[in-house]
């Protein structure tokens, strides 16, 4: 892949924010319609999503169990100093995303808890103890009369 530069006072830097002012800020707005990068998995004793979310601090996210919903709320924050700087382009998301997953019928609610380190969160639903086997074969004894 070969991808075209120019240098600073090149010709370029005379059209392109012309040409592009209408889309400046459309970043935001499509970063707003995508959802983190997320992986699903079960144990025999719980269930686990770890979700990335480089660049967002923990404060912006909220965590809400809902019936058989689980929502993952947040908005990733960017801080640009923009004086003096005009953009040719720029590739990082920003702004607010939100993620649900159904829950499935065996997980214990009240237990869920979260993590969040390195840019990862991690999300544990532990499943409900499975209630041991009590059934036992009553053996019949006979009376005499």
């Amino acid at each position: 892949m070969v991808e075209k530069t120019h240098t600073a006072g090149s010709n370029l830097a005379g059209w392109y924010p012309t040409i592009m002012g209408p889309l400046q800020g459309i970043g935001q707005h499509i970063a707003e319609f995508f959802s983190p990068q997320s992986d699903a998995t079960a144990t025999e004793a719980q269930y686990e999503i770890n979700m990335e979310l480089p660049g967002v601090l923990e404060d912006d996210i909220r965590i809400v169990a809902d019936g058989d919903h689980l929502t993952v709320r947040g908005e990733k924050r960017i801080e640009r100093k923009e004086e003096g700087k005009a953009y040719f382009f720029s590739e990082r998301s920003f702004g607010t995303f939100q993620r649900s997953f159904r829950l499935p019928p065996d997980v214990e609610a009240d237990r869920i808890t979260a993590a969040f380190k390195d840019g990862i969160l991690t999300i544990r639903a532990p499943k409900i103890a499975a209630v041991p086997e009590t059934s036992r074969q009553i053996e019949i004894t006979r009376q005499s009369n």
